[in-house]
């Protein structure tokens, strides 16, 4: 498939907010995103701004959404990076002990699955994460106990998972298990 990945830029809040309804809408949304369509669709137009602000080359530096773009314009595919370190507020699972990446948000549209969009997704996020000044070691991420799709594309990728399960919020037993990929470990 010929397309371009790339950080969005501020100003596609718009693209943003579809491409993210659009994930939510998904059949197994529930397993893979902490948050609803329902929940999304209310939120005000500044949320969506700020969102995409914070996520692009000019934002805070903590966040990085990358899209993959079709020759049309459509984004057909997205992962979101976030930088923690040690003294960071912890966002999901456990504090960082040393700085690293994590993945969130990962979405690719089902006309696009298969044709390697989802890797190059990866491969920029991952190289991204590598190439941040402050060095980290890992790039982490969860995946749903019963989203096997997901997880065995992330051990396709060198993900492994560490051990790590933590409860999902507002469930009583359903439980995310966390994967890595150390630094030299491959991509």
């Amino acid at each position: 498939m010929d397309l371009s990945i790339r950080v969005i830029r501020g100003d596609e809040w718009e693209q943003s907010r579809e491409i993210r309804l659009a994930a939510l809408r998904d059949p197994v949304a529930h397993l893979a995103f902490l948050d609803t369509y329902e929940a999304a669709v209310e939120r005000p137009d500044a949320f969506w701004r700020d969102r995409a602000e914070g996520a692009s080359e000019s934002g805070d530096g903590k966040t990085r959404q990358f899209v993959a773009e079709a020759p049309d314009g459509r984004w057909v595919g997205t992962v979101t990076v976030l930088v923690e370190r040690p003294a960071d507020e912890v966002r999901f699972g456990e504090p960082a002990k040393a700085a690293q990446t994590h993945l969130v948000g990962v979405y690719v549209r089902p006309e696009a699955r298969g044709t390697g969009v989802i890797d190059a997704l990866f491969r920029t996020a991952v190289e991204w994460s590598w190439a941040l000044a402050e060095p980290v070691e890992r790039v982490r991420l969860y995946v749903h106990e019963d989203n096997a799709r997901a997880a065995a594309f992330y051990r396709r990728f060198g993900f492994v998972p560490t051990g790590d399960r933590v409860a999902v919020p507002g469930h009583d037993t359903a439980m995310e298990d966390e994967y890595e990929l150390r630094r030299g470990a491959g991509v």
